[in-house]
């Protein structure tokens, strides 16, 4: 298996509130692309890339980012055997590629034929999330399908559910339909879907379906990595793995409660999403 951490976001909200934090004590944040933002005692992307080797789950972690961030991620990942850069070549948020064609960038690049574990770069997850069980239920599923692709769930509040992917699932758990930023009203489903997707060997050539059938499209459509997966479960088995909430670094006030838990509550680094 693969990993691929989507990285070439410009961070414009929360650039924006850097500049016009007045304490001045973000400063050293102006021009950092999120992932390499220091979260307790590492970059946020650092903690990933720790927790991906040391719970053996993928032989090769690949990071998208822009032409803007390049040099940056270059000599973070001069610290990793194990981890390559790609930039999309895009120099500003106007003229982002979009999450889902920065992923098809990746896997064509780098001539994946294998499982791609997509991991957006500015999220992490709470304490109880385990990479070692995730990769056991995609295990599982992918011995009774090999077509079979696995997402994570967290259970969101009546008033969130207009800011995330809402999966709607049966019994099995197996995802019926995700619904983009519903009202409440819209559906009886909490289950908000962070971006991280096990994507199988099987369901990578849909990728190539998807921006073909996407390429005239506005960018908003191939921007929300959701979009794909929402286009890919009326294709492809998904199912979803429950978790019980992550952390979003998209504004100033999300990142520095981030930081904190991370530097103050962090109840054991070493074994942190093993």
């Amino acid at each position: 298996m693969k990993a691929v951490i989507l990285a070439a976001g410009y961070g414009t909200r929360l650039q924006r509130d850097v500049v016009a934090d007045g304490s001045g004590k973000f400063s050293h944040l102006v021009g950092t692309a999120k992932p390499l933002l220091p979260v307790g005692r590492c970059a946020l992307i650092s903690h990933w890339v720790r927790a991906l080797n040391a719970s053996g789950c993928v032989d090769r972690i690949y990071v998208v980012t822009n032409a803007l961030y390049f040099a940056a991620f270059e000599e973070w990942a001069s610290y990793f055997t194990n981890v390559q850069v790609l930039s999309d070549q895009t120099e500003s948020n106007e003229g982002r590629l979009g999450a889902v064609a920065c992923l098809h960038l990746t896997v064509k690049h780098f001539h994946i034929d294998d499982h791609v574990l997509v991991i957006g770069g500015d999220t992490l997850f709470k304490e109880d999330f385990s990479l070692s069980r995730v990769k056991e239920r995609f295990s599982d599923l992918q011995a009774k399908s090999d077509d079979s692709c696995l997402v994570l769930s967290y259970q969101c509040k009546d008033d969130e559910t207009c800011k995330y992917g809402i999966l709607e699932v049966d019994g099995d758990l197996r995802v019926l339909r995700m619904k983009e930023k519903p009202l409440p009203s819209e559906t009886t489903s909490r289950r908000a879907c962070p971006c991280f997707y096990l994507l199988s060997k099987m369901s990578l050539p849909l990728l190539n379906a998807f921006i073909d059938e996407k390429k005239e499209a506005p960018i908003k459509d191939k921007d929300a990595p959701g979009n794909f997966v929402s286009w890919l479960i009326q294709r492809k088995p998904v199912y979803a793995h429950p978790i019980s909430g992550r952390f979003d670094v998209g504004h100033l006030a999300s990142y520095i409660e981030c930081d904190l838990y991370f530097r103050e509550h962090l109840q054991d680094a070493e074994s942190y999403m093993v």
